[in-house]
């Protein structure tokens, strides 16, 4: 799993309205379209830029509860999930958002290496 590819794509999705609304209308879509613009950047990301199997399941079932169990940021996966229903009355969702995401705990949201290795920073 690629916290920084799942993140990248949660900020791709919150960036804009029309973001949001293609997102909604065609998750599948919208995945394939970010993968294709991030196959060449520059400069290159990381690994290619491209989503696990297990990341792309819960991005178009918007599975946040399993995004947030795979160490997703957790205040970036609030604000797309808050942006996606925004019909829904803010304590409903903050409620539901806690419900789903309780069972989880606080996983690891690092996505820095050498703190995962434990070792300082120079």
């Amino acid at each position: 799993m690629s916290k920084y590819y799942v993140n990248k794509l949660m900020l791709a999705i919150d960036r804009t309205d029309d973001a949001i609304n293609a997102f909604k209308a065609d998750p599948v879509g919208f995945i394939e379209a970010w993968e294709v613009a991030g196959a060449a950047p520059v400069p290159p990301y990381p690994g290619g830029g491209r989503l696990s199997p297990v990341e792309r399941d819960a991005f178009e079932a918007w599975d946040y509860a399993a995004l947030y169990a795979m160490g997703a940021n957790p205040y970036v996966l609030w604000q797309v999930h808050r942006s996606l229903h925004i019909d829904v009355p803010g304590f409903e969702l903050a409620a539901a958002f806690r419900t789903a995401v309780a069972p989880y705990g606080y996983p690891d949201f690092s996505t820095d290496e050498i703190s995962k290795r434990g070792e300082s920073d120079p």
